[in-house]
């Protein structure tokens, strides 16, 4: 059977599958369009498998609230250029309002439940997914809050998601952004575990510019430095960041409080690639 350009546009648009990949699967099916992206699809998830050992630390942070339900999700894939992809967005925006819908308990609940869109299990729409793109993708992790939100997402790099007492838009979108830019590891100091306050003593208590204080001088200086510490990572004693003059506590007093946070910063903790774009290119033309 002769295979068209016609026929292989049609796949491709499809599939998103490259010129040669169309047409190869076009010829194996003798021209059926459905056997062929099964076909495709097969493919793509043999190469997804070969794909789990790339580096993945570029990618998304989305959030999604509807009904009182808020996600946050991270996924993760290799090059900023696929980032910035629009199907790619749609993916990772469409997880986030799968997440708050679903609710799942964890990573395997999330992967086993199933897309209303797509009609497909989560971890075979990211195989899909990596066939159609080419390149490594994963969720890396995702969190669900209920009550009183509000989220701000710095250019898909930072995520927030907040719960509060009570709804007060402009407020909480001001303390989400604040929260973006300052970056506090907990609401208030009683929620900073003793194993904390312990390291980051045990750390100043070591340093050089204390060893020939006497020991009641150390400890009152330590005592100080530490404070100063823990402060600087509770939320409610930051300056509020549009208004230094306050704190964040003051700022909230007597509208409402803030039961708990998720902030996100893509690929923090995560190996960075090293291999440049001249490099990216010889890899692909050796294969």
């Amino acid at each position: 059977m002769t295979i068209t350009a016609a026929m292989v546009k049609e796949l491709r648009d499809k599939t998103g599958a490259g010129f040669m990949d169309s047409k190869k699967a076009l010829e194996q099916c003798e021209g059926d369009i459905e056997k062929a992206m099964e076909f495709l699809r097969q493919k793509g998830i043999a190469s997804a498998e070969k794909k789990q050992d790339r580096i993945a630390a570029e990618g998304l942070v989305a959030t999604y609230i509807e009904n009182g339900v808020g996600a946050i999700v991270e996924v993760n894939c290799e090059t900023d250029f696929v980032a910035k992809n629009e199907d790619f967005k749609a993916f990772v925006n469409g997880l986030a309002k799968h997440i708050a819908t679903v609710k799942p308990a964890d990573m395997d609940a999330l992967n086993a439940s199933v897309c209303a869109c797509c009609n497909m299990k989560i971890e075979d729409a990211v195989k899909d997914k990596i066939a159609t793109i080419g390149e490594k993708i994963s969720i890396r992790r995702f969190e669900v809050l209920e009550g009183d939100l509000a989220t701000y997402v710095h250019n898909g790099k930072i995520g927030v998601l907040i719960a509060a007492t009570a709804q007060d838009e402009t407020l909480l979108k001001d303390v989400a952004l604040h929260i973006a830019s300052s970056a506090p590891e907990f609401v208030s100091r009683a929620q900073i575990p003793q194993e904390v306050i312990d390291e980051e003593t045990r750390i100043e208590m070591g340093k050089e510019d204390l060893a020939k204080k006497p020991e009641n001088i150390r400890a009152k200086i330590v005592e100080g430095r530490v404070n100063k510490l823990m402060a600087q990572k509770c939320l409610l004693e930051q300056p509020f960041v549009k208004n230094p003059d306050l704190t964040v506590e003051a700022l909230l007093a007597g509208k409402l409080e803030i039961k708990s946070f998720v902030r996100w910063t893509l690929g923090e903790g995560l190996e960075k690639r090293q291999d440049n774009f001249a490099e990216e290119v010889m890899n692909q033309m050796v294969k």
